[in-house]
C-alpha cells in the first residue's frame, strides 16, 4: 500500500466508521510499526499523516451529597479507599500503591511515591481519616504477621530496589495499606506473594454503590479525584495548590476544573429566572 491506500484506509475509519480519536492513532501507530519496525521501510510520507486531535472532554463531578451517598453504600476497605480518593485527589493506582511507610500521621501528610511522570508528592492526610487508615492498617498488620510466620516471600518492591534491599520487601514499612486477601503469582517472576488489593474489585464495588445510591452520572472511581479538585476550587482555593495537590505538570490540565465555577450562583444569570421573578411580583 501506498499513501493513497494508507490515507484512504485511516480515512474510512474517521468518516464512515467514525472511531475515537484514540481509536484512529492506534491504527496509525500500528502502521507506523509495521512499515518501520517489521518491513524495514522507511517512508516520510507516513511520518507526516497528522493524528487526529482529541476533543476535549469536562470531567464528571460529583456534588458532596452525592458523595456522602455513595460513600454510605460502600464497606469496608472499599469505603476507607473510596474516602481516601475523594480526600486526597489520588489516582487509584496511586492509592492501592500506597506502603505503610507513606503514610506520615504526625505531620499529616500522605506521600505519593512515583505518581504519573513519575513525579514524587505530598498531599495532606485528612484528619477525619486518621482512625479508619490505623484499623487499615491494624487489619493488614495481621496478614503481614501471617505471611512472615509463613515465610512468605515479600511485597513487590519498585526498580531495582529488591537486588539493592533483598529483605526489604519482607518488612512492615514497605507493606501494602490496602493488601490482597490472598496471594498470587507474579506473571514475570513466577514468585508467590501478596499483591495489593485489585482495582476491578474496587471499580465493581464502586458501580454497585453509585447505582444503589440512585445517581445516573457516569461516575467511576476517578470521578472522586476530579470532585475533590472541583469543590477544592468551590471552596476558594487557588488553582496553582489544586495543581500541586492532583501533581499535574501544567496549570492548563487544572484549568478544566474550573467550568463548574461557572455554573450555578457564581455564573451569568439566565434571563428565563429574571422573567420568573417579575411574573411573581
Amino acid at each position: 500500500m501506498g499513501a493513497a491506500e494508507v490515507e484512504a484506509f485511516l480515512t474510512d475509519l474517521a468518516l464512515r466508521r467514525q472511531v475515537a480519536a484514540s481509536t484512529h492513532s492506534q491504527a496509525l501507530s500500528a502502521l507506523l510499526f509495521l512499515y518501520t519496525r517489521v518491513l524495514g521501510m522507511d517512508l516520510p510520507w507516513l511520518q507526516q499523516i497528522g493524528h487526529p486531535r482529541k476533543p476535549a472532554r469536562l470531567p464528571v463531578v460529583l456534588t458532596p451529597g452525592e458523595v456522602a451517598g455513595i460513600l454510605g453504600e460502600l464497606e469496608g476497605e472499599h469505603c476507607m479507599l473510596a474516602q481516601l480518593l475523594y480526600g486526597t485527589g489520588l489516582r487509584i493506582t496511586e492509592a492501592l500503591q500506597l506502603r505503610v511507610k507513606d503514610l506520615d500521621f504526625g505531620h499529616g501528610a500522605l506521600i505519593v511515591r512515583s505518581g504519573k511522570g513519575g513525579k514524587d508528592r505530598v498531599v495532606m492526610l485528612p484528619q477525619s481519616l486518621v482512625p479508619g487508615l490505623r484499623a487499615q492498617l491494624a487489619a493488614a498488620r495481621q496478614l503481614w504477621l501471617a505471611d512472615v510466620e509463613a515465610e512468605q516471600a515479600g511485597v513487590e518492591l519498585p526498580h531495582a530496589l529488591e537486588r539493592k534491599y533483598p529483605r526489604a520487601g519482607q518488612s512492615w514499612a514497605w507493606f501494602w495499606v490496602f493488601p490482597q486477601d490472598h496471594h498470587s503469582t507474579d506473571p514475570r517472576s513466577g514468585v508467590i506473594r501478596r499483591h495489593h488489593l485489585y482495582d476491578q474489585t474496587f471499580q465493581r464495588a464502586f458501580k454497585r454503590a453509585v447505582a444503589a445510591a440512585g445517581i445516573h452520572k457516569p461516575a467511576t472511581p476517578h470521578t472522586l479525584r476530579h470532585s475533590f479538585a472541583t469543590h477544592l476550587l468551590q471552596s476558594g482555593y487557588d488553582i496553582r495548590t489544586v495543581q500541586e495537590l492532583l501533581g499535574h505538570a501544567d496549570v492548563a490540565t487544572t484549568m478544566i476544573y474550573t467550568h463548574v465555577l461557572k455554573l450555578g450562583g457564581g455564573a451569568v444569570r439566565s434571563p428565563l429566572d429574571a422573567l420568573a421573578v417579575q411574573g411573581a411580583g
